[in-house]
């Protein structure tokens, strides 16, 4: 057996799974940070970010570290904003765990790490129904503030008289997850992305002090379905290029862009070896009551008294693919962030799998269309948890 095969059927020690930069330089770090440098009482953060008067902050989703920095050709202007070019100041920092959507949009909104906000996966296990709960879709439907009743950064810069708006695709305007973590000030709906720049920018100059935050979601989506080394990637990393450039160009005076990400994503082949199938495989669905998350990061919610055999076969099954862990490790080491509440705990599965390998832990029963998914995301890989902080300055 070669020194691969082996690679390959070692269990992981969950210890050393990468952990986000929680308190130091993560997603939840960013807006405590800005909002800080704006006066608004009570919020500091630990991201050494020179104050200015107007703020705006340019999300793309999918947008990685390491994806950007190898497509130079395709992201010029982001690219002159890298330190490898030079004279770019930019350096990566951590989305949370899991490196998903729902989880790291909480964190940028709210400030907090995921074992606080509670979104700690793509589907979680809601304790009040025991159904999987999709928060990013909202189905089953709960009660969005019981589920984070944490106010966001948006809020309290708001009361604070900063004068803070949302720029975003206008169906995004009353979903929960805007409800709960990207609400404070103003939401403007615009279709184009270019429209949300241009506004984005007519919004900073709004006020003295003034917070802005624009989203932009089709890379993730082009990700998802054709892939990284697609074209249709490519050519969406292109058009952000331009909207960055585009916004960039009009900052009002006394004003800095911020352009980050909420994770990066992993090509995964369609080979059926690079695809663990929970719904096929016996070994994997045997004592498992709910499979919860994503392909790349998986909660596994057990039958009553077989949590520990779930750990146990998962481990020797996925072996040097990927990190499995209890609970307790996972909330141990971390993973979620420096504190885990009460409330937030018990929605955490039983076994936590981080996938690090090109692989992914499928359900083709369950979930479909998730399972047909070529680019992925969800761990704790570089790939997936590096994301840009990019600046530019007025």
């Amino acid at each position: 057996m070669t020194a691969e095969d082996l690679a390959g059927h070692t269990p992981l020690d969950p210890r050393t799974a990468p952990v986000p930069r929680y308190g130091a330089a993560s997603l939840a770090d960013l807006l405590p940070s800005i909002a800080g440098g704006l006066g608004v009482p009570g919020l500091s953060g630990a991201l050494p970010l020179e104050p200015a008067d107007r703020v705006c902050v340019f999300l793309v989703d999918g947008m990685g570290w390491e994806a950007l920095a190898a497509h130079p050709a395709e992201a010029p202007f982001l690219t002159s904003l890298l330190p490898t070019s030079g004279c770019g100041t930019g350096e990566p920092i951590t989305s949370g765990f899991p490196s998903t959507t729902a989880a790291s949009l909480a964190s940028v909104g709210t400030g907090l790490e995921p074992g606080r906000h509670g979104l700690a996966g793509y589907t979680a296990l809601d304790p009040d129904t025991g159904k999987l709960m999709n928060q990013l879709r909202w189905q089953p439907w709960t009660d969005p503030y019981a589920w984070q009743p944490y106010p966001t950064v948006f809020q309290l810069a708001d009361r604070a008289g900063v004068a803070t708006s949302q720029v975003s695709a206008p169906h995004f305007a009353h979903t929960p997850l805007t409800q709960i973590a990207l609400s404070g000030g103003t939401f403007l709906g615009r279709l184009s992305g270019e429209e949300r720049m241009d506004l984005a920018a007519e919004r900073l100059a709004a006020g003295d002090r003034s917070l802005v935050y624009t989203y932009y979601a089709e890379l993730d989506g082009n990700g998802h379905r054709f892939g990284m080394d697609s074209e249709a990637w490519r050519a969406q990393l292109r058009y952000v290029d331009g909207l960055a450039q585009r916004l960039a160009e009009q900052l009002p005076p006394r004003s800095a862009l911020y352009v980050t990400a909420d994770h990066g994503m992993v090509d995964i082949p369609e080979d059926p070896e690079a695809r663990f199938d929970a719904d096929s495989d016996w070994e994997l669905t045997a004592g498992v009551r709910l499979l919860g998350g994503e392909g790349r990061m998986r909660h596994l919610y057990a039958v009553p008294g077989a949590a520990s055999d779930v750990h146990a076969v998962w481990r020797e099954v996925l072996g040097g693919h990927a990190w499995v862990a209890t609970r307790e490790e996972a909330v141990g080491l971390g993973w979620f962030g420096n504190l885990v509440d009460d409330r937030v705990r018990p929605r955490i599965g039983d076994v936590v799998v981080a996938v690090r390998t090109p692989t992914a832990v499928v359900a083709t029963e369950r979930e479909p269309n998730e399972s047909a998914l070529i680019g992925m995301h969800g761990s704790a890989t570089p790939a997936e948890q590096l994301v840009p902080l990019l600046e530019v300055r007025a």
